[in-house]
C-alpha cells in the first residue's frame, strides 16, 4: 500500500482514460496498492458513471471501506445509483456494525427498508437496527456491537477458544471485555494474562475490574474527552444497568473531535448551523445570514454611537482619525481571550477552581497589553501630533478598551457555560460587535470629558 500516494491530474486522466476504453484491468491495477482513503478522494474527480464503473470493480470489503471513507453528500449520490441489494449484499455485509448504521442512517425512510430487507444475517440486521436507535449524538450511536467477551466464572482454556471463535467477527481486538452470567460488565483481562496463567486458571483471578466505561446516553463530545483524558484506544458501552452492548474505539472518535472542532469553528466564524461547502447556496445563506444580521445591527448602533457625539467631532474632528484603531483593537482583544476561555471548556481543562484564576489571569494579559499598547500610541502622537488631548485621549481610550474587552471575552463564554449555551458563539461575530460599539462609545465620552477639560484649561 502506498502511503506517499498524491492524485494528480496525470493519474486521473489515466484512470478516466480506462473507463472510457472499459478497461477492467487497466483500472484496477491503478487502485491496487491504493488506501481505501485515496480511492475515496479519486471520486471526487470522477462523474457518478464513472465513479460507479471504478466502485464495482473492488473487492467487497475493500468497496465497503471506500464507501465508508466517501464524503456524506458523495456517498449520498453516490447510493442513490446503486440498487439496494448491491449495497446490502456486496457492502453493508462487509462493514462493521457501527458504520454500517452510519451508511443507512443517511438514506430515505424507504431505501433504509430495502438495504434492511436485502441482508440476510438476521443479526447483523438487528444490530444496525439497534444502533439506528440511538441518537446519533451519543455513545450507542458511535458505538459498534462487535466485540470481545468472556465470562467471569470460564478458565483459561474455556476462553481462548472462545476468543478465537469471536475474532472472525472483530477486525480489531484492543481488549476482552469480562462479564457475568447477566451480561454486566466486570472488567477487562490481557492476550498477555491469558498466555501466561495456567489453563485451568479461573479468569475471575486476575480481571483487571478498575475499568472505565460509559453509558448508551452519554453525549459523544464527553465520550472523547474521556478517551482523551485517559488515553484509550476504545472505551466499553454499557446500557442502564450495566450490561455491555458494545464498545466505541479511537478512529470513531477522531471523527467526533473533528466534526466538533469543525462546528466551533463555524460558530466562531458567524455560521449557525453546520454546513459544507457543497451544499445548497439558500442552505449557506440561512447558515451565514443570522450573524450578518447581527452584525449589521451592531453596526447601526455603532453609527448612532458616533452620530451622538458628532458635535465634538466636528469640534474636534482629529478624535475622528483613531476610531477604526479603537474599534479593531477591542474586538482583536475580545477575539483572542473568548478562544482560550473557549479551548479550555471545550477540552475540559477549566474545572471550578481554575475558572476564577483564569479569568484573573486574563486580566491581568489584559492590563500588561493595555499598558504596552496605550504607551506605544501614546508615543506615536507625541512625536507626530502636537495635540496633547488626543495623545492622552487615545492612550486612556485604548488601555481600558483593552482591559475591558479582556474581561468582556473572558467572562461571555463562562456565562454561556453556565446556561448550557454553545460558548463557540461567544467568539467572532458576536464579540467583535459588542467590543466595537462599547468601545466607540469609551473613547469619544472620554475623548469629550479630555478635551473639555483641556479647552477649560486653555
Amino acid at each position: 500500500m502506498d502511503a506517499n500516494f498524491e492524485l494528480t491530474r496525470e493519474y486521473i486522466d489515466q484512470i478516466k482514460e480506462s473507463i472510457q476504453l472499459q478497461d477492467e484491468a487497466k483500472a484496477v491495477s491503478l487502485m491496487e496498492e491504493l488506501h481505501s482513503a485515496d480511492i475515496a478522494d479519486i471520486y471526487d474527480e470522477l462523474n457518478i458513471e464513472e465513479a460507479k464503473f471504478l466502485y464495482l470493480l473492488l473487492e467487497s470489503e475493500k468497496a465497503a471501506d471506500v464507501l465508508v471513507e466517501l464524503e456524506e453528500d458523495d456517498r449520498e449520490r453516490f447510493l442513490k445509483a446503486l440498487p439496494s441489494e448491491v449495497i446490502a449484499k456486496q457492502f453493508i455485509t462487509e462493514m462493521d456494525s457501527d458504520d454500517a448504521a452510519d451508511v443507512i442512517g443517511e438514506m430515505s425512510d424507504e431505501q433504509k427498508e430495502e438495504v434492511l430487507s436485502h441482508i440476510d444475517d438476521l443479526e447483523q440486521a438487528g444490530d444496525i437496527v439497534d444502533l439506528l436507535n440511538y441518537d446519533e449524538d451519543s455513545a450507542g450511536g458511535l458505538m459498534a456491537k462487535e466485540y470481545v467477551s468472556v465470562q467471569e466464572n470460564w478458565d483459561v482454556e474455556h476462553c481462548i477458544n472462545e476468543i478465537r471463535q469471536q475474532a472472525e467477527e472483530v477486525e480489531e481486538i484492543y481488549f476482552v471485555y469480562v462479564v457475568d452470567d447477566d451480561s454486566k460488565l466486570k472488567g477487562i483481562i490481557s492476550l498477555k494474562e491469558l498466555l501466561l496463567n495456567s489453563s485451568k486458571s479461573k479468569i475471575a483471578n486476575f480481571t483487571d475490574t478498575d475499568i472505565i466505561s460509559v453509558k448508551t446516553d452519554e453525549e459523544a463530545e464527553e465520550v472523547g474527552n474521556i478517551m482523551d483524558k485517559y488515553d484509550l484506544v476504545a472505551i466499553p458501552v454499557v446500557d442502564s444497568i450495566g450490561r455491555l452492548v458494545g464498545r466505541i474505539t479511537i478512529d470513531d472518535v477522531v471523527d467526533v473531535i473533528r466534526e466538533e472542532a469543525e462546528k466551533d469553528y463555524q460558530l466562531i466564524s458567524g455560521i449557525t448551523s453546520d454546513v459544507e461547502s457543497s451544499d445548497k447556496v439558500i442552505q449557506l445563506t440561512r447558515a451565514r445570514l443570522p450573524w450578518l444580521i447581527i452584525g449589521l445591527a451592531g453596526g447601526i448602533v455603532g453609527a448612532s454611537v458616533i452620530g451622538a457625539f458628532e458635535g465634538e467631532i466636528n469640534i474636534y474632528p482629529k478624535l475622528a482619525f483613531f476610531i477604526p484603531l479603537i474599534a479593531a483593537m477591542g474586538g482583536n482583544v475580545g477575539i483572542q481571550s473568548s478562544s482560550i476561555i473557549v479551548q479550555g471548556l471545550a477540552n475540559n481543562t477549566l474545572g471550578l477552581e481554575s475558572t476564577g484564576r483564569k479569568l484573573l489571569k486574563e486580566l491581568s494579559v489584559g492590563l500588561m497589553n493595555g499598558i504596552i499598547c496605550a504607551a506605544l500610541i501614546f508615543g506615536y502622537n507625541f512625536f507626530f501630533d502636537d495635540s496633547i488631548a488626543l495623545t492622552t485621549t487615545v492612550s486612556i481610550s485604548l488601555f481600558i478598551v483593552i482591559v475591558f474587552a479582556s474581561f468582556f471575552g473572558t467572562f461571555i463564554p463562562l456565562i454561556l457555560e453556565r446556561v448550557k449555551i454553545d460558548p463557540a458563539l461567544a467568539t467572532g461575530p458576536f464579540i467583535t460587535t459588542m467590543n466595537d460599539i462599547l468601545g466607540l462609545l469609551l473613547y469619544l465620552m472620554i475623548g469629550k470629558i479630555i478635551f473639555t477639560h483641556y479647552a477649560g484649561i486653555i
